[in-house]
């Protein structure tokens, strides 16, 4: 069956429907201390082991997101349901998480975003990073 819509036509879909963020605007936003804000990395665990992730962002893998986000799961997350915040998404490239933005608000959720040009764009323009190890050790501490 040939392709009818490819990723990239889905993607630019997506980034229509959704708010997106650029790097430098969670950046200042992190600065002026926005507790409303969580980043949340997407990525396979196989990225943060290689590459790192955005300090202080909650690791929600995209197999699983919608399964953690839906109360009516069993695989819930409770920190999601805080209505409080705002759910930055972001990936490698702002594709998987312009995407699962979508997904996350076709499914009600008013208080999510995503980054423009994902992990790579933060690590770009100097975004803070740790590495899994980093991240272990300062919840051991």
């Amino acid at each position: 069956m040939p392709i009818t819509k490819g990723s990239q036509a889905l993607v630019a879909e997506a980034s229509a429907q959704i708010t997106t963020h650029s790097v430098a605007d969670i950046q200042a936003r992190l600065a002026a201390g926005d507790a409303r804000l969580q980043l949340v990395d997407i990525r396979d665990v196989r990225e943060l082991e290689r590459e790192g992730t955005a300090v202080g962002a909650l690791h929600a893998p995209r197999g699983m997101l919608e399964f953690w986000v839906d109360p009516a799961s069993p695989y819930f997350k409770p920190v999601f349901a805080d209505e409080g915040k705002e759910f930055v998404l972001f990936c490698g490239a702002g594709w998987r998480s312009a995407l699962a933005t979508k997904a996350l608000q076709d499914m009600g959720m008013t208080n999510v975003a995503h980054i423009d040009g994902g992990f790579a764009d933060w690590v770009k323009q100097g975004a803070p990073v740790e590495t899994l190890e980093q991240r272990k050790a300062k919840k051991a501490g």
